[in-house]
């Protein structure tokens, strides 16, 4: 799936001030209300009648929750004037495969695949630059959404989420479902900061890689997920596994997907939405980590540009994104997907200049 970006549409950037997310979503509001459209064209009726009422238990949950965002999640919402927001910025069922690694003399680099079934997401995907404390940021995002998923501060750090395994009560393929609600239903009594929250909290506030490292494994997070986190110098990259309380950090085999690195009898490899009803503990696993080897095997340089590093087991049909990152160089380029009518994989069909900022020396 080696890039070839002649036809594709480019991907907006923006530049946000400081407390401007609202504003830019109401200036964005086609884009948004077109995610928002494709999203639920995706889902059952049933589901799509529920969304009020599931956008009010995610109102609950996050205003009870430690975001700092809050605020700025209900005047999106509130300006907007339509139900999904809030599911959107609750929705955290994201698959990925990511990966740190090396180049230049020791150069630091971050690649990163996104899947999620929704359409739009690969079409209506934008680049964000933004600013806090610190100093600048910039995140591969979508008009409405506050968190960060997968983000780069030139100069001092990049960073991305994973969706960690399943926590599993059952051991049977179709008691997936249950097992799902039933750890929602106990991420609703939970307070602590959702980790895409988090993260956009620590971009902002973060000077370094090292303090970025620290916040990151030891602030208590809403959900268990895993962080992918790379600097600027040699020997600053590292996967961060995280549980809601607890950490396990690595600073070798620095790629990830959606598994432990060492399996647990309780937690389970996430499968996709396909394969729900199908795929074994042993299938879950495997698949996670065919996508995880294959990506760290790639040998290719990421200072091409050519995303030739996308290939299969990583992408699949709900790949919506491809991301290069490299904080020490302030180099960000981003490929949008979408699944097109006869393709069994996802195509690209959108893509970003490369964007460069300034790094201090």
């Amino acid at each position: 799936m080696t890039l070839a970006s002649t036809h594709l549409a480019t991907i907006p950037v923006a530049e946000i001030a400081p407390g401007g997310q609202v504003q830019h979503a109401i200036d964005d509001r086609a884009r948004a209300q077109a995610l928002r459209d494709g999203c639920l064209a995706w889902l059952p009726r049933a589901a799509r009648l529920m969304l009020p009422a599931v956008d009010a238990v995610t109102r609950l949950w996050l205003e009870r929750s430690a975001s700092p965002y809050v605020a700025e999640i209900a005047a999106i919402a509130a300006a907007l004037d339509y139900s999904g927001i809030w599911f959107l910025n609750g929705c955290y069922q994201w698959g990925c495969t990511s990966l740190a690694r090396e180049e230049d003399e020791g150069m630091p680099w971050l690649v990163r695949t996104l899947d999620w079934p929704f359409p739009g997401l690969g079409r209506h995907v934008e680049i964000a630059r933004m600013r806090g404390p610190a100093g600048a940021f910039d995140t591969v995002t979508w008009p409405g959404f506050v968190g960060a998923l997968t983000a780069s501060a030139p100069g001092r750090f990049a960073a991305c989420i994973n969706q960690a395994p399943l926590r599993r009560r059952t051991r049977h393929p179709w008691l997936r479902p249950y097992d799902i609600a039933r750890n929602a239903l106990t991420t609703g009594r939970i307070r602590f900061i959702p980790p895409d929250h988090l993260l956009r909290e620590v971009l902002e506030t973060c000077g370094s890689f090292g303090e970025a490292r620290h916040r990151l494994e030891t602030t208590p997070v809403a959900r268990p997920v895993i962080y992918t986190l790379a600097g600027c110098r040699r020997g600053e990259r590292c996967v961060i596994e995280r549980t809601e309380q607890g950490f396990d950090s690595r600073e070798e085999d620095t790629g990830a997907a959606n598994d432990w690195r060492r399996s647990l009898a309780a937690w389970e490899a996430r499968v996709s939405s396909q394969a729900m009803f199908t795929r074994s503990y042993a299938e879950a696993a495997e698949r996670n980590l065919s996508r995880k080897l294959q990506l760290a095997a790639w040998t290719g340089a990421f200072q091409h540009g050519t995303f030739a590093w996308v290939t299969p087991p990583v992408p699949n049909r709900f790949t919506r994104l491809a991301v290069e990152m490299c904080p020490g160089k302030g180099v960000l380029r981003a490929v949008g997907y979408e699944t097109l009518p006869g393709c069994e994989l996802a195509q690209p069909v959108t893509h970003s200049r490369e964007l460069t900022a300034a790094v201090a020396a």
